[in-house]
Parts: structure tokens; C-alpha cells; sequence
């Protein structure tokens, strides 16, 4: 699957915020990148605007552009409201979760962990970062040398993030369970969903 490989820090300067993960350099430079980043005062369309929106989701999650559209086309067909029903299919990817729980210390770095084989779903391994992890699914580290050493590691330099309450977690067992769907609300979005919304639906 392609993913990122680019500058980070360039582009959380552009969005203004740390899309992945806090950022020292952000903090002493909290402008645009380039030469015209500190007095920049262009003024964004809604259009632009919504692409934006969009733009910090995709960089956030790890999604190419195809892949974000499915995720939008998909919360489209579900009843409720299409935006929260976007940001559930989202969080519940098996990636994201594994992140959650502990057992990487980045997003990109949980996709590794899935993609390379380390993790199992139900007792089946499952390799497939965007995985939809249902409600009581187990997710657990596979019984090898290797898979429990890595993620014990991350799990150690993970303590000070606080697990959602929408999952359980056995940091001991390295094992954990999707209690729930999350709401809206304890999702905390970095971004404001219906503006991507509003942008697909042009």
C-alpha cells in the first residue's frame, strides 16, 4: 500500500496543527512553511477550505486519496450522519486501534506492526491495516518472540496516553477489546468532518 514518506513537519507547519504527533520544531515556528510562511494572509474559498479539511484527515489516518473517498462513499450509504459515521469507520480501523491501545507509539508505526503480521484478530492474524474491527472483537500481539518484544517496548513508551474508554486493554496480556462504537464526542476530531462532507457533495 503507498503511503507518506515526505516531510512531516512541513506539513503540520502547513495545517497548523501536529498531524503526526507533537512537534518541538511547530512549536518555534508555528507558521506556514516557506519563505512567505510568517506573513502570509491568503484567504481560502470554501472549496479550499474543504480541501483542507480533508487534507488533515487523510495525512492523520495514513489514507491516499481513493482509499479516503471509499471511507466517505461508505458512511454515505450508512444511515445516521454521514460525517460521524465517517469518523466511526475511521477509529475503527485495526491500525488506529492498535495504536490506541498502546502497542505502537505512532500510527504509521501500528500500519507497520499490522502489515509486517504481529497482530491477530478473534485468534485469526490479519495483516490488513484497514481492517473494520467490530464491537467484542479481540484484538491481541501474536504469541511470538519477536511480535511481544516489539509491542511490550511500545507499550512502555506509551503510559502517559490515556486508553479511550471505548476500548478495554490487558497491557500485561497485550491484548485488548473494542467495547464499543465511540461517539462524535470522544472521538475529538482533528478536523471538522462536515466540511469534507460538504466538500465530496459538490
Amino acid at each position: 500500500m503507498a503511503r507518506y514518506t515526505g516531510p512531516r513537519t512541513r506539513i503540520s507547519r502547513r495545517f497548523g496543527i501536529p498531524i503526526f504527533g507533537p512537534s518541538k520544531y511547530l512549536e518555534r515556528r508555528n507558521y506556514g512553511p516557506g519563505v512567505h510562511g510568517p506573513k502570509s494572509r491568503r484567504k481560502f474559498s470554501d472549496y479550499a477550505l474543504g480541501l483542507l479539511e480533508k487534507q488533515k484527515f487523510r495525512y492523520f489516518y495514513g489514507l491516499q486519496e481513493r482509499q479516503f473517498r471509499n471511507v466517505y462513499e461508505k458512511a454515505l450509504r450508512m444511515r445516521g450522519v454521514t460525517g460521524e459515521k465517517m469518523l466511526q469507520i475511521l477509529e475503527c480501523r485495526l491500525d488506529n486501534l492498535v495504536y490506541h491501545l498502546g502497542f505502537a507509539l505512532t500510527r504509521p508505526a501500528a500500519r507497520q506492526l499490522v502489515g509486517h503480521g504481529h497482530v491477530k484478530v478473534n485468534g485469526r492474524k490479519v495483516s490488513i491495516s484497514s481492517y473494520a474491527v467490530k464491537v467484542n472483537d479481540v484484538i491481541e500481539v501474536r504469541d511470538h518472540t519477536v511480535s511481544k518484544q516489539l509491542a511490550s517496548k511500545n507499550v512502555e513508551g506509551s503510559t502517559s496516553r490515556v486508553v479511550p474508554d471505548w476500548l478495554s486493554v490487558d497491557k500485561a496480556a497485550l491484548k485488548g477489546v473494542l467495547l464499543r462504537i465511540p461517539s462524535r464526542d470522544e472521538i475529538n476530531p482533528i478536523a471538522n468532518e462536515q466540511a469534507v462532507v460538504e466538500f465530496y457533495s459538490r
